[in-house]
């Protein structure tokens, strides 16, 4: 999961972020999540700032909606305190449970389709077409040949289960766009950067306005889909659930994690989450949350590689981010698929997330689907309070966001 400390600071300079302190903030962030799930609830699981949620960060919020980085930042922070809340009131397990899970699969799928239509981009297989919207990129382009050549190694060395696959493929393309004259080599080791730049930068009272409400739930919305799917799925894999599926231990791992992304904000960094590259380290014989602080040590020796990290181009973190994405979309594979009201709403959530290129408008989309189709079909008593109330303010977002022309 190294590749990440490559990949954020890249996606969060498009922001205008400080690239080196975005590094550091990473670095940072990983490290004190990560330490902390290891020693309150001794799991060997590892986090790092998510994918998909820093590419909302970056594309949605700060250049979609025109807000400003620390605006952004300061939705992250008050996310992670909500995330809390609900993790000390116990809230949490209502809220998940409220949601269907054909809703959640297409959540997960919708961001991974974002996160290939971001790495398409700056891979140069997609461009801009004024009269298509997107059309094929210049193929003749070297930096395209080589983001190509880099994504099929990653998927190989992937298939062939070969440690750091993706870490691998971003290095062998980065080394060859040096030699090729289109990279610059900055070193490999040096004292980390400033971490001024980004420090306490966030904008909490901006993030409190009214127009910001609906970025602050979708960022605890996704981090607790997120979180919640890795617990039980990275738990389950090194045995530690119970015969039922529960997570023991759950509210310390929650607040491990809320308390990350509360730190990463205040670092600099987008939502720090669980991830579930942890099964490597579960694969290996991790079992306990010395795994952890392990991996936390690394991501802290990490800092000192400042220098390579800022030699590799977006061109060669691209495939990183559309292999991601194809992971992301393999969850449509466990919707119901002989029920039309439940993988109906999944796939407009999967189609609506990259195609409005909006998290918020795509998920919000989502519920409001679910509900309708749900409703036309009779069958409205599946429907939760929660569904109902997340539809009928995502109808009042995209109302004002019509009449006051966002």
């Amino acid at each position: 999961m190294v590749y990440i400390v490559v990949v954020n600071p890249g996606i969060l300079a498009d922001a205008g972020i400080d690239h080196g302190a975005a590094f550091v903030a990473t670095c940072l962030a990983a490290a004190a999540g990560t330490l902390a799930m290891g020693l309150l609830a001794n799991y060997p699981i590892a986090l790092a700032p998510g994918m998909g949620l820093n590419a909302y960060f970056t594309y949605s919020v700060v250049k979609g909606m025109h807000l400003p980085w620390q605006t952004a930042l300061g939705a992250v922070f008050l996310s992670g305190v909500l995330f809390l809340l609900i993790s000390l009131f116990r809230v949490r397990e209502w809220l998940i449970n409220a949601i269907p899970l054909s809703l959640k699969l297409g959540i997960g799928a919708g961001i991974g389709l974002f996160l290939g239509l971001i790495g398409l981009q700056h891979m140069g297989l997609v461009a801009a077409n004024k009269d298509t919207l997107v059309a094929l990129g210049d193929l003749t382009e070297p930096s395209t040949q080589l983001a190509c050549v880099g994504f099929l190694l990653i998927a190989g060395l992937s298939a062939r289960r070969v440690p750091g696959a993706i870490l691998i493929g971003v290095l062998a393309v980065a080394a060859a766009g040096m030699a090729l004259g289109l990279g610059q080599f900055h070193g490999v080791v040096s004292t980390p950067p400033s971490l001024a730049p980004t420090l306490f930068k966030m904008d909490i009272p901006a993030a409190l306005e009214l127009g910001v409400g609906g970025v602050v739930f979708t960022f605890f919305l996704v981090d607790v889909l997120d979180n919640t799917g890795t617990l039980i799925a990275t738990t389950q894999a090194a045995g530690l659930a119970t015969p039922e599926g529960k997570v023991p231990r759950l509210r310390e791992a929650l607040l491990a994690d809320s308390g990350g992304a509360i730190l990463g904000a205040v670092l600099g960094t987008s939502t720090t989450t669980s991830y579930i590259e942890s099964a490597a380290g579960i694969e290996a014989g991790g079992r306990t949350g010395l795994t952890a602080v392990v991996v936390a040590v690394l991501f802290l020796l990490t800092l000192f590689f400042a220098p390579l990290a800022m030699s590799i181009p977006g061109f060669a973190t691209a495939p990183a981010l559309v292999f991601v994405a194809c992971l992301m979309a393999a969850s449509l594979r466990r919707i119901a698929w002989d029920d039309l009201t439940e993988f109906l709403p999944a796939v407009a959530v999967a189609l609506c997330v990259p195609l409005t290129f909006s998290i918020a408008t795509g998920i919000g989309l989502g519920f409001i689907v679910f509900a309708a189709v749900k409703l036309c079909a009779g069958r409205w008593r599946e429907v939760s309070g929660a569904v109902w109330l997340i539809a009928l303010a995502s109808l009042v977002r995209m109302a004002l966001l019509h009449y006051t022309g966002g």
